[in-house]
């Protein structure tokens, strides 16, 4: 057993074994921090450049997300002992309106994967429950997502709201109608067309 196997298991998407690889890392007094790091955040890494890559599309995507995720909820007690500190908080959320989940659920898990406590509102989220979800978590980083046309307009509701706030959290958007022009005409901090983008997106606009 190794980090590699944990690593390796994320890419392989096998959801049925990581969880033992992680205790067994554990169980090897292994450092806390490099199972994290070198397990599973670089895994989520590897996932998002195959992605960007043409090889791995968001059904495989969704899987690793998935696998990541149960090989961090058996970490996370000893990361709170270990006082690791997340890189920042974010709200994930669809806005009012709209019901999709798929691509807001992806993002989600990608930047637990990357380090950042996600704070998921789900879907028809309107804007004062972004902004109160923002200020009680003291998040850095709102991500907001829209699939239908008619959901756009809320987007720019709740950037607004924020703005009026002056909380200090960035603002990113994404789905498949919004674009990069949409995001500057609502004055958002970022737009993704993809979850590896937001990631980096992420990122660059919470630095370590």
């Amino acid at each position: 057993m190794s980090i590699e196997d944990i690593f390796q298991s994320i890419l392989q998407l096998k959801r049925g074994e990581i969880a033992d690889l992680v205790q067994a890392e554990i169980d090897a007094k292994t450092d806390v921090g490099a199972i994290l790091e070198q397990g599973l955040i670089n895994a989520m890494g590897e996932v998002g450049n195959q992605f960007s890559e043409g090889r791995l599309f968001v059904p495989e995507m969704l899987r690793a997300a998935e696998t990541m995720k149960i090989g961090l909820e058996v970490l996370r007690p000893l990361l709170v002992e270990a006082d690791i500190k997340p890189r920042g908080t974010v709200i994930v959320g669809t806005v009012k309106g709209d019901l999709h989940d798929i691509g807001k659920n992806l993002v989600g898990m990608m930047l637990e994967g990357a380090g950042f406590t996600v704070v998921d509102l789900g879907v028809d989220v309107d804007p004062k429950a972004f902004l109160d979800a923002a200020g009680e978590n003291r998040a850095q980083l709102v991500a907001m997502s829209a699939l239908l046309t008619t959901t756009m307009p809320v987007m720019a509701d709740c950037v607004g709201r924020f703005k009026e706030a002056n909380l200090g959290a960035r603002l990113i958007v994404g789905g498949a109608p919004v674009n990069q022009d949409f995001a500057i005409k609502i004055s958002a901090d970022g737009y993704s067309s993809d979850a590896p983008g937001a990631v980096e997106l992420a990122k660059n606009l919470v630095p370590a």
